[in-house]
């Protein structure tokens, strides 16, 4: 009898420990659903100037980079990402609108980018992702280097963000006229650069302290992820758009990270951005958001080769920044989505030119039909792994169109200091023709083998150019000039 009381017991707690596992099970299936069907939230990390092998994972042998090699082994590496510009103001307006600059007006062939005493920015007829995203309610925010106009009616606040904190133009602007160029990019000191900080529109320092600054930003986006819960309406998403002004010259690092790395300043502030990077992917696990949320880790362009050390390393491409060259616009990129993106490596064509279709689809906005659009949908590489739909891709140096890149091949027309700086762009007597897939260095011209490459690449250009006349420049105006 007692026997079978035992048995009893058992196959009741039994029953009990199986009713909790499904119920546990259930409850996990629900909440994962339950993530899925609500609206997505995307980040977008956008260094300054950070070379293609200024990452661990990407190849660099002395920086680590712990946080975005974990990124890239949890979601996906793409090895042949490009941004649309080879500097800093036209490269970010392509981000921001997924559209070439040449059709919002973000370029020039005389002021490359836009300066303090700029009169002009990103045109208020420029849909933005911000804007793109507030279609269906999103809560937006920019952090860091904006450089898309610093006058009150360019800033994030006049282009969908619902807050800003950060400079408005590179770091090295606002220089103090007495002191020699040399020893303030050399031995760079807070005081030697007047630039300042701002919040919203208003400025709250100048100059801005940018020992501190990468800190300040991580600060900032941490506390935006964190009022998805502490707010009313917390259920909204939320697009942040995270731009360091770092690694860009002149270099700063807070006393955390100062002299930590084997790289020596460089590498102390790619070190710390690291950290920052991972601050942020912790608060989203934190939160309970991580597998609600993308995010995306690039750079603007390559790196500035002219400053020796103090610039980063463009890897094995050759060409650094200002150039069209792979090393000027070919950047180190990562998606990142836990239970959203299928991870690996992807090395088909991207750009940033496809963040805002690729937002747009997942979030459900369809593209405005009143314009045309550069980018392309990825969500189907991000979630299955397929090819991507980009298979071209426009290098332009201001209205110069540099290059074109149709499957393997790039065709280059024109020519230019590799170190980027000083330009002097120079037409070529004979076409270039590259096969990326076997030589990512441009080393190996192939022009005289495959004339039929040169022909389709050229026929697919010409249909380019049909319908990419160039607008007119908003780079040139300067204030108190008509």
């Amino acid at each position: 009898m007692k026997h079978l009381t035992d048995q009893k017991i058992v196959s009741n707690a039994l029953a009990a420990i199986v009713l909790i596992l499904v119920t546990i099970t259930l409850v996990a299936t629900n909440h994962a659903v339950a993530q899925k069907a609500q609206q997505p939230n995307f980040i977008v990390i956008f260094t300054d100037d950070q070379g293609y092998g200024d990452v661990g994972c990407f190849g660099h042998p002395t920086i680590k980079t712990p946080n975005l090699d974990r990124m890239a082994h949890e979601g996906q590496k793409w090895t042949s990402f490009y941004v649309a510009a080879n500097v800093c103001t036209p490269s970010r307006a392509a981000l921001m609108t997924g559209r070439l600059p040449i059709r919002s007006g973000m370029f020039s062939d005389k002021r490359r980018v836009l300066f303090p005493d700029s009169d002009d920015g990103l045109p208020q007829s420029e849909i933005t992702i911000a804007r793109h995203l507030k279609k269906k309610g999103y809560r937006t925010a920019a952090i860091g280097k904006w450089h898309l106009g610093h006058l009150p009616a360019y800033l994030p606040t006049s282009h969908g963000f619902d807050s800003y904190l950060g400079i408005p133009y590179s770091n090295d602007m606002d220089k103090v006229n007495d002191v020699d160029r040399k020893v303030a990019f050399g031995e760079s000191k807070i005081e030697y650069f007047q630039v300042p900080l701002l919040r919203d529109t208003t400025e709250i320092q100048r100059p801005a302290d940018q020992n501190t600054i990468v800190k300040r930003y991580t600060e900032e986006a941490i506390k935006i992820i964190q009022k998805n819960k502490k707010e009313p309406n917390a259920a909204r998403p939320f697009f942040l758009y995270m731009a360091h002004s770092l690694p860009h010259v002149p270099l700063f690092a807070s006393k955390d990270f100062l002299g930590t790395s084997k790289r020596g300043l460089y590498g102390d502030v790619i070190e710390e951005i690291d950290w920052s990077v991972g601050q942020i992917l912790s608060t989203l696990k934190k939160e309970g958001l991580d597998k609600n949320t993308y995010v995306v880790f690039t750079s603007d362009n390559g790196p500035w080769a002219i400053f020796n050390e103090q610039g980063g390393s463009s890897g094995l491409l050759f060409g650094n920044k200002g150039t069209s060259y792979e090393g000027g616009v070919r950047v180190p990129t990562i998606f990142w989505g836990p239970g959203r993106v299928k991870p690996g490596v992807v090395s088909d064509m991207g750009s940033t030119l496809d963040l805002l279709p690729t937002f747009g689809k997942l979030a459900g906005i369809p593209l405005p039909t009143d314009r045309i659009y550069d980018g392309y949908d990825l969500s189907e590489v991000l979630h299955k792994g397929a090819a991507s739909p980009r298979d071209e891709m426009y290098y332009y140096h201001g209205s110069h169109l540099f290059a074109a890149r149709k499957g393997a091949y790039k065709l280059l027309y024109y020519q230019n200091n590799p170190l980027g700086y000083p330009e002097k762009l120079e037409k070529l007597d004979k076409h270039q023709l590259f096969n990326l897939l076997h030589d990512p260095s441009e080393k190996y011209d192939l022009a005289d083998e495959h004339p039929e490459v040169i022909r389709e690449i050229e026929a697919m250009v010409a249909k380019h150019r049909e319908k990419a006349t160039p607008a007119a420049t908003h780079l040139e105006a300067r204030i108190g000039q008509k």
